[in-house]
């Protein structure tokens, strides 16, 4: 760990022409966890490989539909047709649908069968879905996977409205208003998943961001087909949540660790 250690600082130092004694040192710890990050990216797919950690990239495999939607105790059974992702797929495969990382407990040639918790129909739009309605599908990926989107981990923040939809020559220009809680993880020319797509953030306001689709990806993914009112499943990038967490943590330390300049001596020196 010493030696990565020394190669993020160094990679960090070289590339951001941040000084090692910086004026900025949160800033300098931020640089030094992404250069780490960049650093660790083979033994990142490593673990991936070797261990039940699901992820995707949020390049959309296929559009499947449902076929039955069935109501449990705080609970729903989804049937999904699909077709491309089944390829090879086995019982506990994780297979990204609308973006939510969804655990295969049944499946035959054309269909799959998955159950959702509490915890995702709540964040997710997947409560809303109707026999027929179409779902965007991606296989969690694997060390051969070509990696053309970001990582995404399946695990939806929260639901989004489209607000207005343009024309803009080929494109289509989609607005999306989401809580204002999940916008400071939106950054412009960023990426952003929606209904598990991956897609870059064009511009964005307070509490809105915008998204462009060409023909190719309207046609392919869901949102193509989607209007003004629809709702969108939204997940933010992870990277941008670990480092507000860890900036979170790194000035609670810093305040407990903060000893008081009243001292026996100063109290002397000033009378008491």
């Amino acid at each position: 760990m010493e030696i990565l250690d020394k190669k993020s600082n160094r990679m960090s130092r070289a590339n951001s022409g941040v000084s090692e004694r910086s004026e900025f040192p949160d800033l300098q710890r931020i640089l030094d966890f992404l250069s780490l990050r960049n650093l660790l990216s083979n033994e990142l797919f490593l673990i991936i490989s070797k261990v039940r950690w699901y992820m995707f990239t949020g390049l959309v495999e296929e559009k499947g539909s449902v076929i039955s939607l069935n109501n449990g105790d705080k609970s729903i059974k989804l049937k999904i047709k699909a077709n491309k992702v089944l390829e090879n797929v086995k019982l506990g495969d994780s297979i990204a649908t609308n973006g939510v990382c969804l655990t295969v407990t049944e499946f035959s040639k054309d269909y799959f069968i998955a159950d959702c918790m509490f915890e995702t129909i709540s964040r997710s739009n997947l409560k809303r879905l109707k026999a027929g309605d179409e779902v965007n599908l991606e296989k969690s990926i694997t060390l051969s996977t070509p990696l053309g989107g970001h990582l995404v981990t399946g695990d939806v923040d929260c639901e989004g409205e489209i607000v207005s939809i343009t024309q803009e020559g080929i494109a289509k220009i989609y607005e999306i208003k989401i809580s204002r809680k999940y916008m400071r993880y939106i950054v412009e020319k960023g990426r952003v998943t929606i209904d598990g797509a991956s897609l870059t953030v064009i511009s964005l306001t307070d509490d809105t961001f915008s998204v462009s689709l060409i023909p190719h990806t309207q046609e392919k993914i869901v949102l193509g087909s989607k209007k003004v009112g629809d709702i969108v499943n939204i997940e933010t990038d992870l990277v941008g949540k670990y480092i507000e967490r860890f900036v979170y943590f790194d000035k609670l330390e810093k305040k407990e660790n903060k000893k008081s300049k009243i001292s026996r001596e100063f109290l002397l020196e000033n009378g008491f």
